[in-house]
């Protein structure tokens, strides 16, 4: 449902994907999580109604990796990435706010 709400977001804002890659096809598990966000500049995860803001280095790989990996293993949906700074799981006010400005 995220998903669907994340591309709902970016129709309102007039904007697009490069890329757009199906999680249901394509799966990253574990260690290809990391390898995906370790070198960013920022990691914007949301939790519930949080939003959570990290730097990716190896003190905090952990705690990011907990909460970027869903409960079956894989990268949480949707996960976007805009120039060197990722938004995973899906939170209206960060997309407007962050995303799309």
């Amino acid at each position: 449902m995220s998903c669907k709400k994340a591309g709902q977001a970016f129709a309102d804002n007039k904007s697009t994907l490069a890329v757009e890659v199906n999680a249901k096809k394509k799966t990253i598990k574990g260690d290809a999580g990391w390898d995906l966000v370790k070198d960013a500049d920022k990691i914007f995860i949301t939790s519930g109604k949080k939003i959570l803001e990290f730097s990716p280095n190896k003190d905090n790989q952990e705690a990011i990796m907990k909460k970027m990996m869903g409960r079956t293993g894989n990268l949480r949906a949707p996960t976007i990435r805009k120039g060197n700074v990722f938004f995973i799981g899906f939170n209206e006010e960060l997309y407007t706010q962050v995303l799309f400005n």
